[in-house]
């Protein structure tokens, strides 16, 4: 049995990581070599041969059979170059800004519209789950029947809006847009991992005199640590990724990352496929560090609630 766990695991690990893997090898290879024909995915080491050593003339066939296998052994071979990596630093053609200036965009974007999801999510899971509110279930329908609409159906009506209030192409436009969209996965998560913080803990901070605000911060926030860090990482993600509104709402002042590889496709000097894998690979790097970070609340909020103390 622990075999065969161990055989499922590492064969969906590798199946997973194997699109990172081809980036990350793309990252490092030349132009050529990226659209070359033949796959090269080793790379390239020093030649063993030296000057010194030639074929006999009387071993024709041979030599020929080992200049063969040598060819074909050096097709799936490439020279590793961070060539792609130091291009990131300057714009490309048609461009107007480097890859760095996107994902400064991406990172003010996307923390801060996560982090005012998961707050005001937190605020809002809190009132449904401790107070009596006439027409609770009516109104947790209605924040997530706002998921149900597509994004980009409603585009026109917001880029009217954003045009009306000066929003369009600004950061604040599209983290309030990122907020707004992120804020019923943010409400309908925190009401169940709020529900399950026994209401003992705030009943005694109560009587010894805590104010309500006070116990909320100093009681439910901790309690409720591990909702929020599993809310944070699926709004960040959203919001990281997030394409259709990021391209139409801006210009270039608050276009993110992905807009940036979009733009990349109508270059007249050819797609720079090693410039956006390794685009790629330090686009990813901060999701994978935050959700590195908040593993531990990962794994303790995936199971919350399942166990009654």
């Amino acid at each position: 049995m622990k075999l065969l766990r161990a055989v499922v695991i590492v064969s969906y690990f590798v199946i997973a990581t194997l699109p990172l893997a081809w980036l990350a090898l793309t990252s490092i290879k030349t132009y050529d070599d990226t659209i070359s024909a033949h796959a090269k995915f080793i790379p390239q080491t020093q030649h063993a041969t030296s000057a010194g050593h030639e074929p006999a003339a009387d071993s024709t066939v041979s030599a020929t059979g080992d200049s063969e296998a040598s060819s074909e052994a050096t097709s799936a071979r490439f020279t590793p170059t961070l060539a792609a990596y130091r291009d990131l630093s300057r714009p490309v053609a048609g461009t107007p800004s480097n890859f760095y200036h996107y994902l400064g965009n991406s990172i003010i974007i996307g923390l801060l519209s996560t982090l005012a999801a998961v707050c005001l999510g937190t605020i809002c899971a809190y009132g449904f789950s401790r107070f009596k509110i006439p027409g609770s279930k009516d109104w947790l329908f209605f924040i997530l029947s706002t998921r149900f609409l597509p994004p980009l159906a409603v585009v026109v009506p917001v880029l009217v809006m954003y045009r009306w209030f000066a929003l369009e192409n600004t950061h604040v436009g599209l983290i309030l847009l990122y907020t707004s969209f992120n804020l019923s996965l943010a409400v309908w998560l925190m009401k169940g991992f709020v529900d399950e913080i026994p209401r003992a803990f705030e009943e005694a901070a109560l009587v010894d005199g805590y104010s309500r605000l006070r116990t909320f911060v100093m009681v439910i926030v901790p309690q409720a640590a591990t909702g929020m860090a599993v809310t944070g990482v699926f709004c960040l993600i959203s919001s990281w990724n997030e394409f259709g509104f990021a391209m139409t709402l801006n210009n270039t002042e608050a276009k993110t990352v992905p807009v940036y590889f979009a733009g990349l496709q109508g270059n007249i000097e050819g797609v720079p496929w090693p410039q956006i894998a390794a685009g790629m690979m330090i686009f990813v790097a901060p999701i994978v560090v935050f959700t590195v970070l908040v593993r531990r609340h990962l794994l303790r909020g995936v199971t919350f609630g399942t166990i009654k103390q």
